[in-house]
């Protein structure tokens, strides 16, 4: 796969990636404003799953659990410019605001589609990443302009962007039910929900009776096993989508899980 990056600076990016899809599961330290130049994502998050194309333009908050998917489309590659906002360039921002942000239980990604002056903003970076001497302080300026449309265009963006709270200790189960599909380290996990490591292991054990990990996989196969079952979804599909990493251990763990493979479950059920 190749993959190819140009900067701005650290926080503006252009990115692109050339040939097959690319996935990971994230934590994302920074909000990240986002605009489609081509191809397609797919971001699935606890709340439900989101499909960005060609033209969108959309912020995904930051501290939030997520699955991204990129698929390189019609012959032309996934490339996006991506906008870090830095809880420190947004500290300085707001200190010269009276904003007094409410916090949302569920920072949601949000979208804004066919939006021309945010749209404008971030298509005016494009000269900039093929420039060697950068005017001065045009970083700052073109992140300024942006969360300025934002606020313009957005009521409520200042409870995400305003809002410099960090994790707290927060219910452990109720946390894992929803994000349990996710991929990422027990140290992650027990960050988001307020807990050191050995604490969250520690809670683990007292909320469930069973190790993370064995939890985990076994919450990750009853997900796929629906998502045959209810959804006919492809086994590439729902092997990225519930946690796995590659299709071959996701169909060993299944066929152990269950006895026969998701290919033979699908071949059993009724088509529609």
């Amino acid at each position: 796969m190749e993959y190819q990056a140009k900067y701005i600076t650290e926080n503006i990016k252009l990115s692109c990636y050339q040939d097959k899809f690319f996935k990971s599961d994230i934590l994302f330290e920074h909000h990240m404003l986002i605009w489609f130049i081509s191809g397609e994502t797919k971001i699935v998050r606890a709340e439900g799953t989101y499909l960005f194309k060609k033209g969108d333009i959309f912020l995904i908050p930051r501290n939030q659990l997520a699955t991204i998917i990129n698929y390189p489309t019609n012959g032309l590659p996934h490339k996006t410019v991506v906008m870090h906002l830095t809880t420190e360039w947004l500290r300085n921002f707001y200190s010269r605001l009276d904003v007094k942000p409410i916090t949302a239980d569920v920072q949601t990604i949000r979208h804004y589609a066919d939006h021309p002056l945010l749209e404008s903003c971030l298509a005016s970076l494009i000269p900039y990443f093929e420039m060697k001497d950068l005017p001065k302080d045009i970083a700052s300026l073109k992140i300024t302009e942006a969360v300025t449309i934002l606020r313009s265009i957005d009521a409520s963006i200042d409870n995400i962007l305003a809002n410099f709270e960090e994790p707290g200790k927060i219910d452990l189960a109720d946390y894992m039910e929803k994000n349990f599909m996710f991929n990422m380290p027990l140290e992650k996990f027990g960050y988001l929900t307020g807990r050191s490591l050995t604490t969250f292991k520690r809670d683990f054990r007292k909320a469930f009776a069973a190790t993370p990990q064995r939890w985990l996989t076994r919450k990750r196969l009853d997900l796929a096993h629906y998502q045959f079952v209810e959804k006919k979804k492809k086994p590439i599909d729902v092997c990225y989508e519930v946690g796995f990493e590659n299709l071959s251990h996701f169909s060993f763990a299944f066929k152990k899980q269950f006895g026969y493979a998701p290919t033979e479950l699908l071949a059993s059920l009724p088509h529609s």
